[in-house]
């Protein structure tokens, strides 16, 4: 493998398909893409300063690096990235990618990434001002996370989310198949038109959560008091460890709650309008 190190690169695709190249303190600075159709990289305390560096790239590694504000876009339409111990100040990355490994790094500025992205590993990961994260995205496995950012894992399926604090409007509609456990989930609209949405000891917050589900299940989790109005029009089998503000309008399967501050069930109930709500002691 070649090696380059203590370098600055500018200006249009200065390392164009390049394979098998290792980059050691090399700075791009503006331009663009700077390693698009390349494989086989290796990139350690680098600096990311110009658009789109690493396109259409296919097995490669980023470690210790920065991609600055600049550097938006950085990673799309590439396969089989490793990336540690990175700091991504650049929105819009990770596009269309198959094959993502993300261990310690932060994306403060984290709009609009993730999307179309398949078989995404991730752990000790932060990520704030994240609106519109993961979207129609699959095969996703999370743990010890961080996430601040709106509209998050919409249209997602095949996700497993362990030890993580989520502050999200919106998030999780309309997912196949996630599970969520020992989880702080914090945001208005929760999971709305969700199928096989589990969620095991979790902490939830937030108005109007959990409505328009198909097969729900909820075990062993916290429901506080602003989540409110909750369950309207799903099917769900749901085991709540606190009392529950407000339930509207389920449409079957079953609830057992420490109690309830308000039940709801009015002529616009659908059928077939059948849920056990149950107080358990």
């Amino acid at each position: 493998m070649e090696t380059i190190e203590n370098k600055e690169f500018g200006g249009e695709r200065p390392l164009f398909a390049s394979h098998n190249l290792r980059l050691v303190n090399v700075t791009i600075h503006a331009g663009e893409s700077a390693l698009k159709l390349c494989s086989d990289i290796v990139a350690e305390k680098c600096r990311f300063e110009g658009k789109y560096p690493f396109w259409h790239v296919d097995r490669f590694t980023v470690r210790d690096c920065l991609f600055t504000e600049g550097a938006r876009a950085a990673l799309w339409y590439s396969s089989q990235l490793d990336m540690t111990d990175t700091l991504v100040e650049a929105p819009k990355m990770f596009r269309e990618m198959d094959g993502i490994r993300l261990r310690n790094v932060r994306i403060p500025d984290a709009q609009e990434t993730l999307w179309h992205c398949r078989n995404v590993d991730i752990e000790d990961v932060e990520v704030a001002n994240a609106d519109y994260l993961f979207m129609h995205s699959e095969n996703i496995r999370i743990k010890n996370y961080k996430q601040q950012g709106n509209y998050s894992f919409q249209y997602c399926r095949d996700v497993e989310i362990r030890d993580a604090v989520i502050d999200s409007k919106d998030a999780f509609w309309n997912t196949v198949n996630v599970t969520v456990y020992d989880s702080e989930l914090t945001g208005e609209y929760l999971g709305w038109h969700s199928e096989n949405l589990r969620l095991v000891r979790c902490r939830i917050s937030g108005t109007q959560p959990l409505c328009y589900c198909k097969n729900l299940v909820m075990e062993d989790c916290t429901m506080l008091p602003d989540a409110d109005l909750a369950f309207e029009e799903s099917t769900l089998h749901a085991e709540v460890n606190s009392t529950i503000t407000s339930v509207k309008n389920p449409t079957s399967g079953s609830i057992r709650a420490r109690g309830y501050g308000e039940i709801i069930i009015d002529a616009n109930i659908k059928q077939p309008a059948n849920c056990e709500i149950l107080t358990i002691g």
